[in-house]
């Protein structure tokens, strides 16, 4: 049986697996499925209709499916699914989806979400996912996997951060970094590559430099335009599956964001990491 703490207030309805701890004053709504494992510690608020994965665990005050923070939201039954064995630190905040999704915001496996980081209505994170302290995401933002975001991280509403791209902590993300790429400044700048990141999934140093010439060949390019340095990269990259990865990324580009682009850090060039 779950262990639930007297004080903490469930709905009737809400489907609590064993092994859950659900602790000291924590709420949970009535269309919640706690599956096993899961840990709430105390002051949890879990609500919409939201599914919260197998061994996660929240420390106090964190939210889960609590109401968008949208004004065209009128109580229409959406909710947030988060993936198992996630962390969530104090006071982070996951709000259900609103109106012009499928209905949920979603979280993948294994993230790990700092204090107060905020995650709003309709974002879909991928897996891996880092959130340092005080990241916010706005409204229908696509996180890829592996993708680490340091404190005070801002993304735009409707943005798209790429797979296992690293942004540097207080950068204000308005255009869509690619797969692997390293972001600073204010506003973000595609200053690199995620050399550190590449490395701890696999990658061999062949993999980084290819990388790094593909980045160099789409962003550093002299002359053409941008369609016919892609279509260039195209036919001198495309037998590396990463590199056909950033290649569709920056291909994809419809929306209002666009890609972000190359720039400086104030002391010259910079990478998180070292090909040597």
């Amino acid at each position: 049986m779950p262990s639930i703490h007297p004080t903490a207030i469930i709905a009737p309805g809400a489907d609590i697996a064993p092994g859950c701890s659900v602790g000291p004053w924590c709420r949970i709504g009535p269309n919640v499925v706690l599956e096993e494992g899961v840990i709430l510690d105390s002051h949890v608020v879990v609500d919409g209709h939201s599914r919260v994965g197998a061994g996660t665990r929240a420390w106090p005050f964190a939210t889960i499916g609590t109401e968008p923070q949208d004004l065209k939201y009128k109580a229409q039954p959406t909710g947030a699914l988060v993936g198992p064995r996630c962390q969530l630190r104090e006071g982070v905040t996951i709000n259900r989806a609103s109106t012009g999704g499928d209905g949920f915001t979603r979280v993948g496996a294994d993230c790990m979400f700092m204090t107060m980081a905020h995650v709003a209505h309709d974002c879909q994170v991928g897996d891996n996912v880092i959130l340092a302290n005080n990241v916010m995401l706005a409204g229908h933002v696509h996180i890829g996997s592996g993708a680490f975001l340091g404190g005070g991280v801002a993304v735009a509403q409707q943005g798209r951060v790429g797979r296992l791209a690293m942004v540097s902590g207080m950068s204000q993300v308005i255009t869509d970094p690619i797969p692997f790429g390293y972001v600073h400044g204010h506003p973000g700048r595609l200053v690199g590559i995620n050399v550190v990141g590449m490395r701890r999934r696999g990658f061999k140093m062949d993999d980084v430099r290819r990388m790094r010439l593909l980045v160099k060949l789409l962003f550093r390019g002299e002359g053409g335009v941008f369609a016919e340095r892609l279509a260039q990269a195209r036919a001198e990259f495309g037998d590396s599956p990463e590199c056909v990865e950033v290649m569709d990324f920056a291909a994809s580009q419809r929306g209002k964001r666009g890609l972000m682009r190359w720039g400086r850090m104030s002391d010259g060039e910079g990478e998180n990491g070292s090909d040597e």
